[in-house]
């Protein structure tokens, strides 16, 4: 039974890649938005600070002006700390700086070196939920510094992703969580289509999907913000049968759910460890089957064999296989997988758990 005391005022810092809503921030955003409310749900007093132009009709938004971030999935291992002039990131946590002592606790989500750092300063403990892999080694030493010197405030998505620092047995593991109440189940798919979805930019792997619907000769169903105009133009323009190609576009949780749940599966093609994969989580809760390469988090999120198919990563002959075999699997196995393992409820009381050991130190 937990026993922590609610009703404190918790501070939630969004990534500065993009305002919530855009789907620039990719997962980040779902995360941030259904932490939020499910800790309002729990009576706590909730305000996020993000970049101009954020969408959240449930809670206050602080909105600030700045240059968006450089995504740091585009970073080389040896790179620099890179804050542009007028940085919303830096115009946050200024921010940030001013206000942090009319809160019990500041929650960062954004994968950036800056709010690492500014750590030891403030009096408000902070806690941070890391959204990425390890990936340069100037990232991968502030987090170790925060995470030895205040333990227990950083936390990842999955077991896998925490595996990727040399220092991952010191990171809490959170997983993730849903509201499945706004994913309604389709017992059959309505189209024969494929779906993908995420940020367009090349770490997602966008051409492997387009490759696996011209040797299936299914049509692919692609969701997600543009986040790199060169590389979409260039897989589109190398995409042979254009008829087979459909651009949906970035869409609301509503919108998103009533599209992907009529699909055949969704395809999950990222060409590096990711952390976790949210979309993948809204699949099954939509009864979807997954497919997707056996790389990162979302190795702990498929069922293979029951809840889609894992495959060796960037083989399109497996992935080809896999829908193939996409009749073995029972659908509402996805759905009960979802309800059982990745409720908002079952997040709440990890993140309740989470938020006691960091206010009680």
């Amino acid at each position: 039974m937990l026993t922590q005391k609610r009703g404190h005022k918790l501070l939630l810092a969004s990534t500065p890649i993009g305002p919530l809503g855009s789907g620039l921030g990719g997962g980040v955003e779902l995360t941030l938005t259904n932490v939020a409310k499910e800790l309002l749900k729990r009576d706590y007093h909730i305000k996020i600070i993000a970049p101009e132009g954020s969408k959240i009709d449930f809670c206050e938004v602080i909105e600030v002006t700045g240059e968006l971030q450089f995504p740091c999935q585009y970073k080389k291992r040896d790179d620099k700390v890179d804050i542009p002039a007028n940085s919303v990131l830096a115009n946050m946590w200024s921010y940030i700086l001013d206000i942090h002592n009319d809160y019990d606790l500041i929650v960062n989500f954004a994968y950036d070196w800056l709010p690492f750092y500014l750590t030891r300063f403030l009096e408000t403990p902070i806690a941070h939920l890391v959204s990425m892999c390890s990936l340069t080694n100037a990232m991968d030493q502030v987090i170790k510094d925060v995470a030895t010197q205040f333990p227990n405030t950083v936390a990842v998505h999955s077991r896998t992703q925490a595996n990727t620092f040399l220092f991952g047995d010191i990171l809490l593991c959170l997983y993730n969580g849903i509201d499945l109440s706004l994913y309604e189940f389709c017992e059959k798919p309505n189209n024969n289509a494929l779906a993908w979805a995420g940020r367009i930019s090349p770490e997602n792997g966008l051409e492997d999907a387009l490759k696996v619907s011209e040797l299936t000769g299914l049509k692919v169903r692609i969701f997600g913000a543009i986040q790199d105009e060169k590389y979409w133009d260039s897989i589109r323009a190398s995409f042979q049968n254009k008829l087979f190609l459909e651009y949906v576009g970035f869409l609301m949780t509503s919108q998103f759910q009533q599209e992907l749940r009529l699909c055949r599966t969704i395809l999950v093609t990222p060409k590096c460890p990711t952390a976790y994969s949210n979309v993948a989580l809204e699949a099954l809760a939509c009864g979807v089957p997954v497919v997707a390469y056996k790389r990162g988090g979302i190795s702990e999120i498929v069922k293979s064999g029951q809840t889609g198919w894992l495959v060796k990563p960037d083989s399109i002959e497996e992935m080809v296989e896999a829908v193939s075999n996409l009749d073995k699997i029972d659908r509402f196995d996805c759905r009960l997988q979802a309800k059982n393992e990745y409720s908002l409820e079952a997040l709440g009381n990890r993140l309740e758990e989470w938020i006691r050991k960091i206010i009680s130190q």
